[in-house]
């Protein structure tokens, strides 16, 4: 059977059994997940999934489907055939995990992520929460990247830098 690749984003108020209800739609549909990821975003939860899309089946039904369900209403949903030429992409094994937490600013993440540019460092997921702490509002910033085994210490060491100057914690792990 021939099939494409499409980009499916879910964006609904967040509850149990999301997930479920997603997937399970596309299963019966004899739609296959590939790269998958999900966050609670505030109230809601965001649902990002390259699909294999069998061909006879555009992706207006696969929307239409998933707007269907009980409860999605109200959902943003979107289903977009893929046009990324193939391409050689950037290293995505993870070999760190670092977090970075402190009072909230803006710029913040831009000047966390381009730290990660001068060291050929790739960002593999990254995931922010702004939550109240002690009545002040607290930013923690996971990111999972690879960085070069040659660069990892240098890149480090910018990256503390920059978080003691922007009051941010810097804590880190290297992964085998």
């Amino acid at each position: 059977m021939s099939t494409y690749k499409a980009l499916l984003s879910v964006f609904s108020t967040d509850r149990v059994g999301l997930i479920s209800d997603i997937t399970g739609a596309l299963f019966d549909l004899g739609i296959n997940l590939e790269d998958t990821s999900f966050a609670v975003l505030g109230s809601g939860g965001g649902l990002t999934s390259i699909l294999e899309v069998p061909e006879d089946m555009s992706t207006e039904e696969v929307a239409e489907r998933v707007a269907a369900l009980p409860g999605f209403e109200e959902a943003d949903i979107d289903v977009k055939r893929m046009s990324l030429p193939e391409s050689k992409t950037p290293p995505t094994n993870i070999t760190h995990r670092i977090k970075c937490e402190g009072q909230d600013q803006p710029g913040l993440v831009a000047r966390l992520t381009e730290v990660f540019i001068d060291y050929e460092a790739n960002i593999v997921r990254l995931k922010s929460d702004l939550v109240e702490q002690d009545g002040q509002d607290h930013f923690i910033t996971r990111f999972s990247v690879n960085i070069p085994d040659h660069k990892a210490d240098a890149c480090l060491t910018t990256l503390g830098n920059i978080t003691e100057r922007l009051g941010q914690k810097l804590t880190y792990e290297r992964v085998n």
